[in-house]
C-alpha cells in the first residue's frame, strides 16, 4: 500500500525525478513523457467519467485503474532480477478492452463516414481522452525504439483508443447522434 505523507520531497527540483527502479531521469525522458501522458489520458477520462452513468461510468472507473498500472509498467525499466517484481500489464486487461469495444459495437450504426469529436458533452470528452490516449501510444513506440518496454503496454493503449472511439459513438445515441464529416463542405 502506499503511504504519501508528503506531497512535495524537494527531490526534482533540479529537473530529474525517480523512476520505479530507484534510477533518476531527466523529467524530460521519453519514459517521463510516455507515463506522463499515461497519466494525462486518466485525468481526461476522469472529466468524462462525470458525464457518465451505469456499466459506461463503471468501466471507465476500471479502465483508470488500469492506467494506473500502466504508468506503474512504464515507470519502471526492465531489469533483471529484480528484488521485487515490478507490476506489469498483462494480456487479461488487454482482452477486458477487446471484451468491452465488442460489446458496445454489436448495437452501434455502421459508420459511413468519419466522425468530428463532438456529439453529447460525454462522447465529446471521450473523443478529446482518445486522442490523449493515441498521443500516450505514440510516445510508447518511441520509447519502445529505445528501450526495453512490456508490449502488452502498447497493446492496451491502442486498444484504449479504440475503446474511447467507441464509448463516444455509444454516448452520441449508438452512433444515431454522431456528427459526421462532410468533405468539402465548407469551401
Amino acid at each position: 500500500m502506499v503511504k504519501l505523507n508528503r506531497i512535495y520531497t524537494r527531490t526534482g527540483d533540479k529537473g530529474d525525478t525517480g523512476l520505479g527502479d530507484g534510477s533518476r531521469v531527466a523529467k524530460h525522458d521519453r519514459r517521463v513523457e510516455a507515463f506522463g501522458t499515461v497519466d494525462e489520458t486518466n485525468a481526461t477520462i476522469g472529466l468524462a467519467q462525470l458525464h457518465a452513468e451505469g456499466e459506461l461510468q463503471q468501466m471507465l472507473a476500471t479502465v483508470q485503474n488500469d492506467l494506473f498500472d500502466v504508468g506503474a509498467d512504464l515507470c519502471t525499466p526492465e531489469q533483471e532480477d529484480p528484488t521485487y517484481p515490478p507490476l506489469r500489464v498483462t494480456a487479461t486487461q488487454v482482452e477486458f478492452l477487446e471484451r468491452q469495444i465488442d460489446a458496445m459495437n454489436a448495437d452501434l450504426a455502421s459508420l459511413r463516414s468519419f466522425i468530428l469529436p463532438g456529439g453529447t458533452p460525454l462522447a465529446a470528452h471521450l473523443h478529446l481522452a482518445r486522442t490523449v490516449a493515441r498521443r500516450a501510444e505514440r510516445l510508447v513506440t518511441l520509447l519502445m525504439i529505445e528501450q526495453p518496454v512490456n508490449p502488452e503496454v502498447l497493446r492496451y493503449m491502442n486498444r484504449l483508443s479504440d475503446l474511447l472511439f467507441v464509448a463516444a459513438r455509444k454516448a452520441n445515441d449508438n452512433g444515431a447522434g454522431d456528427v459526421l464529416w462532410v468533405p468539402g463542405a465548407n469551401r
